[in-house]
C-alpha cells in the first residue's frame, strides 16, 4: 500500500481489523505465511501484494482488508452477514445424524477508537432452527422431538446482543465470555492474517480459526439437563472468498464476500442431553448482503418478533460480549428432573 493511499485511509476512516473468535489463534500461523508466491497472475495487474494493499506482509494493510470485510469504515453503514447450514449429531460408534438446519443474520457497525488506532466492532446477531428433510430446511420450529431421546423440547433461537470486539493493529485476546476464558496475557502480535498467497479465479481466500476449553457457565450441579459438563470444547471455522478486484480497490469503504461457517461445540443445552457423549457440528454457508430485504421473510420476521433492535447494529460499544451458551445461563431456567 503505497503512503499517500495509506494516509487516505488513516485520515478517512482510521484502520481496522479483526474477527472476534478466530483471529486470536491465527496469529503465529499468519506470521508463518509465504510471499514467495503472493504475486500469482490476477486481473488487472492485483495480486495479493498490491497494487493498493499488501495483505501478505503488512499488518496495518491486513486491517484495513479485514474491516472492510467485517464491517463498513464508514460508521453511518451496517454490514449485514447471513450464515445457513446443517446442524448434525455426533456420537461415540454412530453415523453422524444430521438433525434440523440453522439461518441467521448479524448486523455490524464499526466505531473509531477515540484517542487510539483502530475500530469497536459492535454487533448483534440471531439465528433459528428450521425443520429439514433430505437437507431442505423447512419451517422455523418451536419445539423439536430429539430422536436421541424421544423427548420433545422448546427450541431456544441464538439472540447475542452485543459481541463486540476491539480491532487494533495486533492480533486480538481470545474473548473471554464474562471471565469465563481467561488464562495468560495474550503476546502482542502484529495482524499477519493468514491469506492463502495463491489466487485462483480472481479470489482471494482467507481462513482463521480458533480452538477454545473453557469453563461452563451452566454448572451440572444446577443444570444437569443441559450440562455438557464443567468445561466447554468449542471450536470455530471462518472460510472467506473475496473477489480480488473488490480487495484492492482503493474506493471501496466495505468488501462482500462468502464462504463457509463451522462450529464443534457442546450439546445445545434446550435439546437436554445432559452430559452423554457426543457433540454438536454447525456446517454453514455465509455470506453478506447489502440489505436484510434480500433475506427470507420469515426469518427477519422471526428476530423482529424477538426484538426489532436484531434488524439493526448497535450505535455505541457496551457488553459483556457473550455467547448462547452463556446466555442461556442467564435467561434460561432449569429444566424439571425427568419423571421416572
Amino acid at each position: 500500500m503505497s503512503d499517500l493511499s495509506r494516509r487516505h485511509f488513516l485520515n478517512q476512516f482510521g484502520m481496522g481489523a479483526a474477527s472476534a473468535a478466530a483471529l486470536a489463534a491465527s496469529g503465529t500461523a499468519a506470521a508463518a505465511a509465504s510471499s514467495a508466491t503472493a504475486e500469482t497472475t490476477a486481473t488487472a495487474g492485483n495480486s495479493m501484494t498490491g497494487p493498493f494493499l499488501n495483505v501478505i506482509e503488512s499488518n496495518e494493510d491486513n486491517m484495513i482488508a479485514y474491516a472492510r470485510l467485517q464491517g463498513n469504515l464508514d460508521s453511518s453503514k451496517v454490514k449485514y452477514g447471513w450464515y445457513k447450514g446443517m446442524v448434525s449429531a455426533v456420537r461415540p460408534g454412530e453415523v453422524v445424524k444430521d438433525l434440523f438446519m440453522m439461518e441467521g443474520f448479524s448486523c455490524a457497525r464499526l466505531l473509531p477508537i477515540e484517542g487510539g488506532v483502530g475500530y469497536h466492532k459492535v454487533l448483534r446477531e440471531v439465528g433459528f432452527y428450521r425443520e429439514q428433510r433430505f437437507g431442505r430446511a423447512g419451517k422455523i420450529m418451536q419445539s423439536w422431538k430429539n430422536p436421541m431421546t424421544k423427548e420433545e423440547v422448546a427450541v431456544v433461537p441464538i439472540a447475542n446482543d452485543p459481541f463486540n470486539y476491539d480491532i487494533t493493529p495486533y492480533f486480538p485476546e481470545p474473548p473471554n465470555y464474562g471471565g469465563l476464558n481467561t488464562g495468560k496475557p495474550f503476546p502482542k502480535i502484529p495482524l499477519k492474517l493468514p491469506w492463502n498467497p495463491e489466487v485462483y479465479n480472481n479470489t482471494a481466500r482467507l481462513d482463521t480459526r480458533i480452538n477454545l476449553h473453557y469453563k461452563n457457565a451452566l454448572d451440572p450441579q444446577k443444570w444437569p439437563r443441559e450440562s455438557s459438563g464443567e468445561l466447554n470444547r468449542v471450536s470455530e471455522i471462518f472460510q472467506y472468498n473475496i473477489n480480488l478486484d473488490d480487495l484492492q480497490d482503493p474506493d471501496q469503504t466495505t468488501t462482500k464476500y462468502n464462504g463457509t461457517w463451522a462450529r464443534i461445540t457442546p450439546w445445545l443445552p434446550w435439546m437436554l442431553m445432559g452430559q452423554t457423549p457426543g457433540h454438536i457440528v454447525y456446517t454453514c454457508l455465509m455470506g453478506s448482503v447489502d440489505s436484510l430485504d434480500l433475506l427470507p421473510e420469515d426469518l427477519v420476521l422471526a428476530a423482529e418478533a424477538l426484538d426489532p433492535k436484531f434488524l439493526d447494529a448497535p450505535t455505541e460499544d457496551y457488553g459483556p460480549s457473550l455467547s448462547s451458551l452463556e446466555r442461556y445461563a442467564i435467561e434460561q431456567q432449569p429444566a424439571a428432573p425427568l419423571e421416572e
